[in-house]
C-alpha cells in the first residue's frame, strides 16, 4: 500500500475468506474479500479482529498475492505493499493506520510523532490503542512505531517478533549473544 492510498471499511455482508499462511515469525491468518485484505493476524494475537466470526475458510486472488508479497517482504525482495486494504474500525483507528502505511521501510517514530502526523499531538494513548488494534500488522507497519526513547513497546505478535521484523528492515542493529568479557 501506498500513502495515496485510502483505507476502506469493509461493507458488512462482504465474505470474508481466510487461510493459514507460514512465515519467518510464524503461522499467520490471512484474511481477504472482494472489499481489500481484512487481516494478518498472528498466531497469539492480544487482540482479536473485528468481524472474524463470519470468515470463511476458503480461496480468494486476494489472500494468494498477500502471501506472495508476505513471502517476498520476509525474503528481502519488497519494501511496500500494494493490495487493497478493508480493514475494520473507527474513523480515528482508520486515520492511525492510513498514517502508519507512510512510515517507510526501515525507519522507525514515536507515539508522539505519529499522533504529529495525524494533527493530534496530545492524543500519544489514543494513537497507541489504535495502533494496538490494527488488524493488517506487517502490510500497515504498526511495528515500526517505538518509544519516545527508542524502546520496543508493545506489539500484537510479541516483542520478539517486532524486534525481528525491525531487524529485517534494518531499523536495529541485529541482536548478538552477550559474552561475559571477563568470565572463563
Amino acid at each position: 500500500m501506498n500513502a495515496q492510498h485510502a483505507l476502506a471499511g469493509a461493507p458488512a455482508h462482504d465474505t470474508v475468506f481466510h487461510r493459514l499462511h507460514e512465515s519467518p515469525v510464524g503461522p499467520l491468518r490471512l484474511a481477504a474479500s472482494d472489499a481489500g485484505v481484512h487481516a494478518v493476524e498472528f498466531h497469539a494475537q492480544r487482540h482479536p479482529v473485528p468481524g472474524k466470526a463470519g470468515w470463511q475458510a476458503g480461496d480468494h486472488p486476494l489472500l494468494d498475492a498477500l502471501a506472495t508479497q508476505l513471502d517476498d517482504y520476509f525474503g528481502g525482495r519488497r519494501v511496500r505493499f500494494d493490495l487493497p486494504l478493508a480493514p475494520r474500525g473507527t474513523d480515528f483507528q482508520r486515520t492511525v493506520w492510513h498514517a502508519l502505511a507512510t512510515i517507510p521501510f526501515g525507519q522507525t517514530i514515536s507515539y508522539a510523532q505519529l499522533a504529529t502526523r495525524i494533527g493530534k499531538p496530545a492524543a500519544m494513548r489514543a494513537v497507541g490503542a489504535a495502533n494496538g488494534r490494527n488488524p493488517i500488522p506487517i502490510v500497515l507497519p504498526c511495528h515500526r512505531v517505538i518509544g519516545a526513547d527508542g524502546s520496543l513497546t508493545g506489539f500484537g505478535g510479541g516483542l520478539p517478533t517486532k524486534r525481528f521484523l525491525l531487524e529485517l528492515e534494518g531499523a536495529l542493529a541485529p541482536q548478538t549473544a552477550r559474552t561475559d568479557l571477563f568470565g572463563d
